[in-house]
Formats: C-alpha cells, structure tokens, sequence
C-alpha cells in the first residue's frame, strides 16, 4: 500500500534517515520505535505526504487513503462535539446532496424512455450504494459509538469544542479519523491524552481494523497488545521486526550480541590470517600461499555491529528554597464548568517535602487541581499559599506554551538569569540538544524534544513545590527513567499526576484519589494505596470506578468451567506439551552445534591445524555447514518459540 525507496532526510547538514527502505502492506500493524529525536514523528509526517524527503520517494498506491493524526494540530472552534466530528463524513455529505438532487429530478421528470433519465437512475443507484458503503445510513450511531468508547459522555455531544481542554480536542480529532475508515492510519502518540478506558477501547478498535496502521507510543502494553511489527529508528537506520515491542526488544538484544560474537570470531580470523601472511612472505616457497591469503581476507563480507545509541539525559533539579511548614492550605475547594462540577467541599493540606501523587480517571480534575494549585485556574473557596512558596509547574501541554519562532538556545537564554547565562550550551547538552541542535527552531522539535526543553527551563531557577502533570507524556522510556531518577534527588515538595505506575511507583509518600467529585488522602506510596483499594495497578482503578454502577451478576466469575472448556483446556495442554518438547529438542541441537563450531574456531587458531585445513577443503565445508545448520535450527526454534507462545497465553486464558 505503501513502499518507501531509499529515503533520506537531512537536518542541518546532518542525517536524520539515510538511505532507508520499507513497505507497509494491507493490515500491517507497526510500531515506530526510537529515542525522541530519532524522527519518527517525521517518518508519519513523510508517510502523510505533510513533509517532503531530501532524497527517496514514498510511492502511494492509487485506491489508498490516509488518516493521520500528529501530536500536535491546530484545532477548530465554535462548533458542538457532534457537529465536530460530523465533518469526517465529508464524502457522505456531498453524497446526501447528489441524492437529494437525484430525487428532486426523478419526482419532477416525465421523460423515463430517455437516455438521460435512465442515466440518472445509474447516478442515482450508484450513489446510494457508495453512501451506504462508506456508513451514511449508519452515521449517528457510529459518531456516538466513537465518541463514548473515546470517553465522552452524551451530555458532551451538545457542548461546544471550545469547552474541553486540548486533550480532549484531540480525542475528537482521532474520532474523525476512525470514523473516516482510512486505508492506512498513521496515528502520532494516539495514547497521550486518553485514560485506561479509552486506551483499551481504542486497541480492541485497531486489533479489529480492516486497514493497516502505523503508530508511535511510548505506551508499551498498548504497543504489544496492537502491533505485530516493530521499526525501530536509530542514527539514521532502521531495523525491520516481525515482532511486537517486547519481542522486539529481546530480538534486538540477541542480535547484537551475536553480531558481537560473530564479529570478535571473525576479528580472531582475520588477526591470526594476517599473521600468516606475514610470515609466509617471508618465504619465496610460501609466496603464492600468501597471496591466496590475502584474496581470501578480501571476499570477506565484514561482519557490522549495530550502532545503538547510548546517549541519555543527564540532569538534577536544583536545591529547594526553604519554605514554610505548610506550603498550600486549602479550604472547602470547588470548581465547577457552567452546571458541570468538577469537585466540590475538598480540603486539603501539603507540608514541606511532602511527595504526592494524584490518581484516578480522566475528568476527575487531576489536573484542574494541579492548575488551581499552580494559580493559572479559577476556583471557589479558600487556598492560602504558605511562606517562600516558590512554585514550578509543568503543564500537560507544556510542549504547546513554547514559542516555536525561538531556537533551542533562545528559549533558554530568554529566561536564564545569572550565573545561568554562562552554562546554557551546557545545560543543553545535558538535555541532548548538542552541536546544532541547539540552533533548530522549537517548531521543527518532536513532542519528545519539547518535552525536554520544557523540563530544561524548569531547571532555571530553584523550586521549593514542584507539580508536574502527566510529565512523561512524549519521553522515551530512558528519558522517562532518568527523569524519575532526578525526581527521586529532588529536596522540595513534589506533586505528580501521572497514570504510569512504573514512574509513579517509589516516588511518593501519599496519594489523592481522584473519584466521583471528591479527593480522599491515602497515606503511603503507590503500592500501599493499590492494595488499600484491593487492586493490581491503576489500569483496574479506572476500570472499576466505570464498573461501580454495573450489574453485580455480570460482574461474577463462573465458579466451574464448562465441560467445553475443560476439553478445550486439555486439548492445548497436550499440544502445549508437543510444543515444549519440540522446543527443547531445538535449544539441544543448537547447543550441539555451538559446541562443534567453538571446538573448531578454537583449532582454527592453532597454526598448525590452519595450515593443515587450508590443504583440505572438507574442513572449510564442514566449518560452513555447521554455521548453515545451527542457522537452520535457530529460525525452526523461533517459530516453535512463538507456537509455544501462543499456546501459553491460551492456556493462561482458560486456567
């Protein structure tokens, strides 16, 4: 559907791809993965045809549609949810309208053994059928499907866009693009601004998809659970995977590592090939044997390791202020929007070097609060801020506040007072804006890099109240450690919203459930609150404060399984067990043939027996095909691997 040739992309006389090449095939599942900055962003952006290559072409199939969604756009206003989301049937509109004309036509005509109106009658019927093909008739319900699996309520159908924060505007752009029904979606980070819910909704709706789908998150359950094929984008290269993330993560691993194996083997070869170069040079009877020598070393296709890229943030907030005992103190709290009310009666109170987390389901003012806290939301109540309250905050669309006209260097060197001015290519770099980078434009940065940068400016001046929202939005998963490492260091108070528990967890002392309008205080980290509330992970807490309200019935696991499925059960086990054994009759004969091959590199680097191999030809061979075989076996293993696999979580399904 999609055939990229030879792309390359250049940023300020730098490679950003170099001479790469792919296809993307009819129900193709990929994720684009990489470090922020390695361009994946501009990979969809040249897919979407919304960005030109500097050499290469992507070739489109003619009958092939594109639905993309970046991670940032500029959102319409002035219109309701529904009226919003109803322009993605632009086509079926324009359809309605042929059809009306049609049948003003035909009701007013008499002329019916005329050609014209028996043309009509073919207009007529072939824009019924394409109406009906592309949902027209189904229209409002697939709008309404969309829409409440997406999260919204049916209340928020009647509200202007201009209500929702942009979160949520995005949710109704990814609806217009689901509801468009495109060929191949190309979806940029669709997981950012959706909750547990939404998230798992929208993979049951791309598992399920007709079209192919090229996707970029950070979210690795959401990568596995949808994807069946990983590139990855690294220093310019890709490398192609027929895995999901997780696999592809082992897969990558073991590749390199024998790729190192093979290139040290082969490293030993040429070295002690050399040498006896050197030394039958020396001798005129041995010259022709030197010379056969060096022809050999000169076939040999040389093993490349794969570059990776190590390079990572490097960074520590600086030392908080003190502060008062109480930092905020807030007293019978509301914010409501027109008759919707967000939270009400809430009291609360943070001290000095308290760490909280607030949890719970989007839309539950996890990040009003935090705004109202950082004094950039309206409320209703009493909040008194304590004394030398120096508050940073980090904003959920954080990346969106910065000016894209500025480069990298001025945003910072904008704000940096002091002492700080003399250290900002420094503080950069800690960052991994190096080199040039840090003459690039803030517009051109991915959602990763701006993230980045916002965090580098909140470095600019010490903080003793730290409220950071949803701030591993766009981070790779290295950056995301490396900035809970840095958190984790941080002398001050620190609030986080965050719906990651492996960032969350280790980080604070308390938690704010979020939860039908009213905030309740858990004392304790992340883990003491979840086995408080009798759940494994945050996924379960939203799904359970959905599920409050549902039948107790439905909710009630079957006590004994079904004479089918205990026959479904044992018939996979036996398979399961076939599985096994195949798989450890592979890992034996590969072990076998490791053996046979380190035996014969070990002898291969006694001069002697080389000397006495290179007038028998068998040894060679027999060398070859044992490194043919153990080949073979490794490819039999992988796909008995993946078999047994499937079996597992199979048998996981029905126990």
């Amino acid at each position: 559907m999609i055939s990229v040739n030879r792309l390359s992309v250049q940023f300020g006389g730098s490679d950003l791809f170099d001479d790469v090449s792919f296809l993307v095939n009819s129900r193709d599942r990929i994720g684009l993965t990489g470090k922020n900055g390695a361009g994946k962003s501009t990979m969809l952006k040249i897919l979407a045809k919304e960005q030109n290559p500097t050499e290469g072409e992507v070739a489109i199939q003619n009958d092939c549609t594109l639905g993309y969604l970046p991670q940032e756009m500029h959102l319409r206003l002035g219109k309701t949810v529904f009226d919003e989301t109803e322009t993605a049937f632009v086509e079926a509109k324009d359809l309605e309208k042929k059809i009306e004309h049609y049948n003003e036509q035909l009701g007013i005509r008499t002329d019916y053994e005329s050609d014209s109106y028996s043309d009509l009658i073919v207009k007529m019927n072939d824009a019924n059928e394409r109406y009906n093909l592309i949902g027209g008739y189904t229209m409002q319900s697939d709008i309404e499907l969309v829409l409440f699996g997406l999260g919204f309520e049916r209340s928020d159908l009647t509200r202007l866009t201009d209500e929702f924060s942009g979160g949520w505007r995005m949710r109704i752009e990814l609806a217009k693009i689901l509801l468009q029904k495109p060929s191949v979606m190309l979806l940029d980070e669709p997981t950012n601004h959706l909750d547990i819910e939404s998230i798992q909704w929208l993979e049951d709706f791309l598992k399920n998809y007709y079209g192919a789908v090229v996707l970029v998150s950070h979210d690795r359950a959401f990568l596995d659970n949808i994807t069946t094929r990983t590139i990855e984008i690294s220093l310019g290269k890709i490398y192609d995977y027929k895995a999901n993330y997780s696999k592809y993560v082992q897969l990558r691993a073991e590749r390199r590592e024998q790729q190192q194996a093979a290139f040290a083997n082969q490293e030993k070869y040429i070295e002690h090939t050399e040498m006896l170069i050197n030394k039958f040079r020396a001798k005129a009877s041995k010259a022709s044997m030197a010379q056969s020598l060096i022809k050999k070393l000169d076939k040999i296709d040389r093993i490349e390791v794969d570059e990776e890229d190590n390079a990572t943030l490097r960074f520590k907030f600086p030392p908080a202020p003190r502060s008062g005992k109480v930092l905020v103190e807030a007293e019978n709290i509301a914010k409501r929007y027109g008759e919707k009310t967000i939270f009400s009666k809430v009291d609360f109170m943070i001290e000095r070097e308290e760490r909280i987390a607030f949890v719970g389901k989007n839309g539950e003012g996890k990040s009003t609060l935090s705004k109202i806290i950082a004094g950039v939301e309206t409320y209703e109540g009493k909040m008194t801020i304590g004394y030398n309250v120096k508050i940073g905050y980090f904003a959920q669309n954080q990346a969106e506040i910065l000016d894209g006209e500025k480069t990298v260097f001025q945003t910072i060197d904008d704000v940096a007072e002091g002492d700080v001015r003399k250290n900002v290519r420094s503080l950069l770099g800690s960052f991994l804006f190096g080199g040039d980078a840090v003459d690039k434009k803030v517009k051109v940065l991915s959602g990763g890099e701006k993230n980045r940068l916002a965090l580098c400016k909140l470095l600019l001046q010490p903080y003793n109240l730290l409220i950071m929202d949803e701030p591993t939005n766009h981070l790779d998963m290295r950056s995301k450690e490396m900035l809970k490492s840095a958190l984790m260091k941080y002398d001050g108070t620190l609030i986080v919203v965050s719906h990651d528990r492996d960032f969350l967890q280790g980080l604070t002392d308390k938690v704010y459930e979020f939860r039908n309008g009213n905030i309740k205080t858990h004392i304790g980290d992340l883990q003491a609150f979840l086995a408080s509330r009798k759940i494994q992970n945050l996924a379960q807490l939203e799904v359970k404060a959905a599920a409050n309200g549902a039948d107790k019935k439905e909710k009630e696991k079957e006590k004994f399984e079904s004479k089918h499925e205990q026959e479904e059960k044992k018939k996979l086990e036996k398979e399961l067990k076939h599985a096994q054994a195949a798989v450890q009759k592979n890992e034996k004969e590969i072990e076998r043939l490791e053996q046979l091959i380190k035996e014969m590199d070990d002898n291969l680097l006694d001069p002697e027996f080389y000397s006495e191999a290179l007038k028998d030809a068998t040894v060679f061979e027999r060398y070859n095909e044992l490194k043919k075989n153990l080949e073979r076996e490794m490819e039999v293993w992988d796909r008995h691997q993946n078999a047994l696999e499937k079996l597992q979580l199979s048998v996981g399904n029905l126990t």
